[in-house]
């Protein structure tokens, strides 16, 4: 699938301020199954400093410093890039992993540490979990599959652009949430059965020409012999070549498109954002696819 997409996130501000360091996550990722073709990032007013890196997570990320006043903010990312993951299954489990819970055994226990931990413990959320681990039967890939189709049957999708993920026992309570929430409440699940688990911010395929685009949000649960693998529990899927992923982390805070403050008192400020995103089939065949 090819992606061509414009991003305008625009901060106005009610009296000038000064801005801090921002931290700006817009590049798509680039690996075996996501190829970016052309990327480019503008940035109003323009920073005295600019440092492209990677971050803890292995996301590419542009440090922006700034000087002076402004009584706004304005970030342009525009890109192009293909998905070529068609099956969502290509993999074969290491053996020890094809059962839950999973125990990793040194090193890959210590690496996989941070997303192991469970952010939020919740009874309802582990009576979630050890329900679909016993109609799965204990098999890994059978307990996520069935995951995400059960919360996207019983939780109803809401827009939400600005705002941290609620709780995963709220998003449960309620059966409703952003996509954000649903992926939280998703990788608490998988954590309770010893699964890694870790926040995705990025791009979904709209399913129709008429639907507004928005900045979406899923999760990847690491399958040894797999590597990392998307799940989306708003549409009840694994992921293919659907979604372009831009950034990941063990918690939704460190993969947000801007992270960044500004420096004054009595200031409130309104965040706009406009997404144009179009999609078409790509001729490449692959060798081997503000959250709403």
């Amino acid at each position: 699938m090819l992606f061509q997409v414009q991003h305008t996130s625009r901060y106005r501000y009610s009296s000038p301020v000064q801005l801090d360091r921002h931290t700006l996550r817009f590049r798509p990722r680039s690996d075996g199954t996501i190829r970016v073709r052309d990327f480019r990032l503008r940035v109003h007013p323009r920073p005295y400093s600019w440092s492209e890196c990677l971050d803890l997570e292995g996301n590419t990320v542009v440090e922006a410093g700034f000087d002076g006043w402004t009584d706004s903010l304005t970030v342009i990312a525009q890109f192009s890039a293909e998905t070529t993951r068609q099956n969502p299954f290509d993999f074969v489990l290491a053996p020890w992993a094809t059962m839950l819970p999973l125990y990793p055994i040194e090193p890959l226990a210590r690496a996989l540490a941070p997303y192991r931990f469970r952010q939020q413990e919740s009874e309802v959320v582990d009576q979630l979990a050890r329900s679909v681990f016993t109609e799965a039967g204990g098999r890994t890939v059978t307990f996520l599959t069935m995951l995400a189709r059960r919360l996207a049957e019983t939780i109803d999708p809401t827009l939400r652009i600005e705002g941290a993920p609620q709780s995963p026992e709220t998003t449960l309570l309620k059966r409703s949430g952003a996509c954000r929430d649903v992926a939280v409440l998703f990788n608490e699940a998988c954590r309770f059965v010893g699964l890694a688990a870790r926040f995705v911010s990025g791009y979904q395929r709209p399913r129709a020409e008429t639907d507004a685009r928005y900045l979406h949000a899923w999760s990847e649960i690491f399958l040894p012999g797999a590597g990392w693998r998307g799940f989306d529990p708003v549409t009840g899927l694994a992921i293919a070549d659907d979604h372009i992923a831009v950034a990941a982390a063990a918690i939704p805070s460190a993969a947000t498109p801007i992270d960044g403050s500004y420096r004054t008192s009595g200031v409130t400020s309104a965040l706009e954002v406009q997404i144009d995103l179009e999609t078409e089939p790509s001729a490449v065949v692959a060798s081997s696819s503000e959250a709403s």
